[in-house]
């Protein structure tokens, strides 16, 4: 689905359909985001391809996190000449957790590569600019990623709307995820796009967003 100029969401509809909210870029670079799990790609392409867009055009796969719901999708990339991204921090957890955590998913681990490493900082997409943020709290190496042109916002599962990323996962905490919220709700944003759930549009309607989380959620944390 077409948001605006070169942006495109598949939104969670049912498990039959995907599992995440992932996100294209179809800028001078074809950027995507968290491809979902692997079982759900040939839909994936079919609603790109309803849109347009062809999926040889992809040109780098970026994951917020290493889950199965947002990472097992890069095993449909391998043979493909794609570049694949992730931060340093969460490849090391996802090595030294994975296997356990897709085994209590019931799944396989699955293959995957990674190209480069994200850091926090400027990321320059062909003459698009990104911010990469490390935003850990619902995993150790979690990343939110800002479009400032666009004031979008991409924050895997840190933040939805009318809620959080789960901290009960390994590697999860609970204050680094207050932390990371916090950080966030000070970039100027006026499209919140969550990994699971509906955006969140307008500037006053995101502000809204992160004051109900830190009324209803951070005293619990």
């Amino acid at each position: 689905m077409k948001l605006e100029k070169d942006l495109y969401a598949y939104f969670w509809q049912s498990a039959y359909e995907n599992n995440c909210n992932t996100y294209l870029i179809d800028g001078e670079k074809t950027v995507l985001i968290d491809p979902g799990h692997s079982h759900h790609i040939p839909n994936l392409f079919d609603q790109m391809e309803k849109d347009g867009i062809s999926p040889e055009k992809i040109n780098l796969v970026i994951v917020t996190h290493g889950h199965p719901d947002h990472l097992e999708g890069l095993e449909a990339f391998l043979d493909r000449p794609v570049k694949m991204a992730m931060g340093r921090e969460e490849e090391r957890y996802f090595r030294e957790n994975g296997k356990r955590f897709f085994k209590m998913m019931g799944q396989p681990l699955p293959q995957y590569r990674t190209d480069f490493f994200l850091k926090e900082g400027e990321l320059l997409l062909g003459k698009e600019g990104f911010h990469i943020y490390q935003t850990p709290g619902h995993s150790p190496g979690s990343l939110t990623i800002h479009w400032p042109e666009r004031k979008a916002l991409f924050t895997g599962d840190l933040i939805f709307y009318g809620g959080i990323g789960r901290t009960d996962f390994p590697g999860g905490n609970s204050r680094d995820l207050m932390e990371s919220i916090e950080r966030m709700s000070r970039l100027d944003t006026e499209l919140l796009l969550p990994g699971h759930g509906e955006a969140v549009k307008g500037k006053e309607r995101v502000l809204q967003n992160f004051e109900f989380i830190r009324q209803n959620y951070f005293p619990y944390l």
